[in-house]
């Protein structure tokens, strides 16, 4: 039996019943066995260098206490003016000033969920380059991107079997990804 593996996400919408919210719950019910993961909510303070100067805050703290103890991360985005959400965004700045720094060489998913047509595409290929910054380690395949959310749901529940499958294949994705650099790491 292989070791059990941690995740800790981060949902880019503040909105409680938000498609990417419903999003993250779709993945997280469809990921292997021995997978866990737990959510960190975002809402903290704009970055500010005053701020930090003064300690970074207890929640930022945490999050960075908790990635570090995670085998891999889970970012969901919504699509806002063609890019990630400003929250997410704040999160990542914050978290990137950090040492050790949280991001670096871990194993990322990105899926995300928007009304249009793309799904957030525009929005997971901006936060692609954001983590070449932080050295994250996103995988590349599947791509999520759930296009017309608001016909994906009902009811709280995603009703669409080829996004679910997506999902399910992103979830093992990320394992393997984690399970091999395990497996790097006791090489070196």
């Amino acid at each position: 039996m292989s070791e059990p593996i941690k995740l800790v996400a981060f949902c880019g919408s503040l909105r409680k019943a938000s498609f990417n919210r419903l999003a993250l719950k779709a993945f997280v019910e469809r990921l292997p066995a021995g997978v866990t993961s737990q959510t960190i909510e975002i809402d903290w303070p704009l970055y500010n260098a005053d701020i930090q100067a003064q300690g970074f805050p207890e929640p930022v703290q945490a999050a960075q206490k908790m990635m570090l103890e995670a085998d891999g991360i889970v970012l969901v985005t919504p699509e806002y003016n063609y890019g990630p959400s400003g929250v997410l965004k704040n999160a990542i700045d914050w978290l990137s000033r950090m040492t050790p720094q949280p991001f670096a060489a871990k194993p990322i998913a990105i899926l995300g969920a928007a009304g249009g047509a793309l799904g957030s595409a525009r929005a997971q290929y901006q936060l692609r380059q954001i983590l070449v910054f932080v050295d994250g380690r996103p995988v590349n395949k599947p791509e999520v991107m759930i296009a017309q959310a608001q016909n994906r749901f009902t009811d709280g529940k995603l009703n669409d079997e080829a996004t679910g499958k997506l999902l399910a294949d992103l979830g093992a994705s990320l394992s393997l990804a984690i399970r091999q650099a395990r497996a790097a790491a006791k090489v070196t």
